[in-house]
């Protein structure tokens, strides 16, 4: 059985229209030792009514969130979420304001990095998959790890666009680590001249150009069919099956 733990919203921060970054100050236990990668789940009520009776009814539902803070913060730990639809979990997570307080259980999952192998590392992510992949960076780098680590990321528009200023300065401050933020939708809701000046596309194009990968472990996190498209175009090139880790989030 699970153990049920407690914390304490600090701050709630709008990353995006749609993203939101939740800090939770550790109650019960005050701090906790998890593995970068892991995620906590969260208890909440799901209310469906029924389209020919219009009974409504009430379920208890586990929803899984990424912790994206690094393992090094003990005290505290912080999810990023978005808005999808009305889905219960990102409804109530959304919701929550600063002194609310929060059951979770104990953090979950093998999606976390192979230690004992010297392979370089690549991290590819769409969307709110960033969330696990900035943990196991951030942990890589505040622990000296000299693996030479890559990170794509595929987002949608220019709205779309967070966590860049702390990727940025990672990139100047390790040169053994380096990034590229892709958009697939480049242009402006508005209709008017793009802005953004970096890598135009989906991110599985990035993928295509990798040229060599004996000396290689991908950590995959997003759609699903990302995923599997990422995954057969690294099979193609020669990798391994056990050199792909992956964690779907829909």
């Amino acid at each position: 059985m699970l153990n049920k733990c407690c914390a304490e919203v600090v701050a709630v921060l709008d990353l995006t229209y749609d993203v939101k970054e939740i800090r939770l100050k550790l109650i019960d236990p005050p701090s906790l030792d998890f593995t970068a990668g892991q995620y906590i789940t969260i208890e909440v009520t799901e209310t469906k009514a029924d389209p020919l009776t219009g009974v409504v009814t009430t379920h208890l539902k586990n929803r899984p969130y990424s912790i994206v803070s690094s393992p090094k913060e003990r005290f505290e730990i912080r999810l990023c979420v978005d808005r999808v639809g009305n889905g219960p979990g990102s409804s109530f997570l959304h919701a929550l304001k600063q002194g609310d307080c929060l059951d979770y259980f104990v953090p979950m999952s093998y999606f976390k990095v192979n230690e004992e192998e010297t392979t370089a590392l690549l991290f590819v992510a769409t969307g709110t998959g960033i969330a696990p992949l900035k943990s196991m960076i951030q942990y890589r780098i505040q622990t000296g790890c000299s693996r030479p680590i890559t990170l794509y990321w595929g987002l949608r528009r220019e709205e779309d666009l967070y966590y860049q200023e702390a990727l940025e300065a990672w990139s100047k401050q390790y040169p053994h680590f380096q990034y590229v933020t892709t958009l697939s939708q480049p242009h402006a809701p508005s209709g008017h001249s793009p802005t953004w000046r970096g890598m135009r596309g989906r991110v599985t194009d990035i993928i295509q150009c990798i040229e060599k990968v004996d000396n290689l472990s991908a950590y995959l996190c997003g759609n699903g069919a990302m995923i599997k498209e990422a995954r057969e175009i690294l099979l193609s090139k020669g990798m391994e099956k056990k050199s792909i880790h992956f964690e779907k989030f829909f």
